[in-house]
């Protein structure tokens, strides 16, 4: 569909210029990685969409699948095995024969960034995607923000004032539209390690985002 090719940018995406030269210089440095632009991954028609902050340099960046390849995909993909959000087993690596059920996976920003920190610029640059995804039909029923920027990228491509939905790990909004979005913070090896997140705060999202859309 030509609203699907919208959502996600070419894999040599020149947009935004210090993201194209980064990609460059991981380029030089590890050819065999993908170095690009990474797509989103999962159900096209899925009513849970699940937005992350930006790929990781050996994770995604090196895989081209979102959250694929390092710790944060590792919590993420099992947690989602766990609430049946996914068939096969993960291995970290594209071609592993994971498929994800009534679920997509995309990112607010879909280059690498230097230090995993995406400039105010790029996120507003990269927004088109993100909204050109949440326009898809069907549109998702859930949407799930990993962390606070994911969240204040949503509500502006939703045009939604933030003081009016703060982020919260485990909060859910009432977007008035018939969809909701939920919070979590970011499934980082950084926020499991410092116990910001664990484990089980992270599956009782899912369990509260679960029961939500079997109720239909």
């Amino acid at each position: 569909m030509a609203g699907e090719q919208l959502a996600d940018p070419p894999a040599d995406c020149g947009l935004c210029p210090r993201l194209v030269a980064f990609r460059g210089e991981s380029k030089a440095k590890n050819p065999d990685w993908f170095n690009g632009a990474v797509a989103s991954f999962g159900d096209p028609d899925a009513r849970l969409l699940i937005v992350g902050l930006a790929p990781g340099l050996s994770g995604a960046n090196r895989t081209a699948r979102p959250f694929t390849g390092d710790y944060a995909g590792d919590l993420l993909y099992k947690t989602l095995a766990a609430h049946g959000f996914s068939t096969g087993t993960y291995d970290k690596r594209a071609d592993d024969g994971l498929y994800l059920l009534d679920c997509r996976i995309t990112n607010a920003v879909r280059c690498v960034p230097p230090r995993n920190k995406p400039v105010g610029a790029e996120i507003k640059t990269c927004r088109q995607f993100l909204i050109a995804q949440l326009a898809q039909a069907p549109r998702p029923k859930t949407i799930l923000a990993l962390g606070r920027i994911a969240h204040d990228s949503l509500l502006t491509t939703l045009e939604l004032r933030r003081a009016d939905y703060p982020f919260s790990h485990g909060a859910r909004h009432d977007l008035g539209d018939g969809r909701a979005l939920y919070d979590s913070y970011h499934c980082s090896r950084y926020n499991t390690n410092t116990r910001r997140l664990t484990p089980e705060m992270f599956h009782a999202v899912f369990t509260t985002i679960r029961a939500e859309l079997d109720q239909g």
